[in-house]
């Protein structure tokens, strides 16, 4: 029996599932923590606490929620997620370092940041998957050497 030549193949759906699922969690964490938790001036008086500038509170949750979206959506996700990592090494290197490695430690550990540095540069990587709006131009090829391809 030969395969049905309508099914999309199951990476481009698993790169779909990991972009949209992503995408939520980077909007859930802009609004449903730093707005809807904390509240937008909270963020700022914690981000000011730990010794970064109150502004960069309303950056990150915007470029969170941006970036949220857009990767639900399927715009250009490569650079989406490759724009937000940034956000989670000053979230690992000032906020979370020093609590240790499980995140419901008090304060929150660096596990849960580290999971998404490293989801979010597999999706640079691999693609924005199946129904994705605006799709990234692919990554250059790279030739495997013989020795390797063996």
């Amino acid at each position: 029996m030969s395969p049905q030549p309508n099914l999309l193949p199951t990476a481009a759906l698993g790169a779909a599932l990991l972009r949209i699922s992503l995408g939520a969690i980077y909007l859930a964490h802009s609004v449903v923590l730093k707005l809807l938790t904390f509240g937008l001036a909270g963020t700022a008086s914690y981000f000011v606490s730990i010794g970064l500038p109150g502004w960069l509170a309303y950056v990150t949750f915007a470029a969170e929620a941006v970036g949220g979206v857009l990767l639900v959506l399927g715009v250009q996700a490569r650079w989406v997620t490759l724009g937000l990592v940034p956000a989670l090494v000053g979230a690992i290197v000032w906020a979370h370092a020093g609590n240790g490695w499980v995140f419901t430690a008090p304060g929150g550990g660096w596990e849960y940041p580290l999971f998404l540095i490293v989801a979010s540069v597999a999706l640079a990587l691999i693609g924005d998957g199946a129904f994705a709006l605006s799709p990234s131009r692919p990554l250059p090829a790279r030739h495997t050497p013989a020795r390797l391809a063996a």
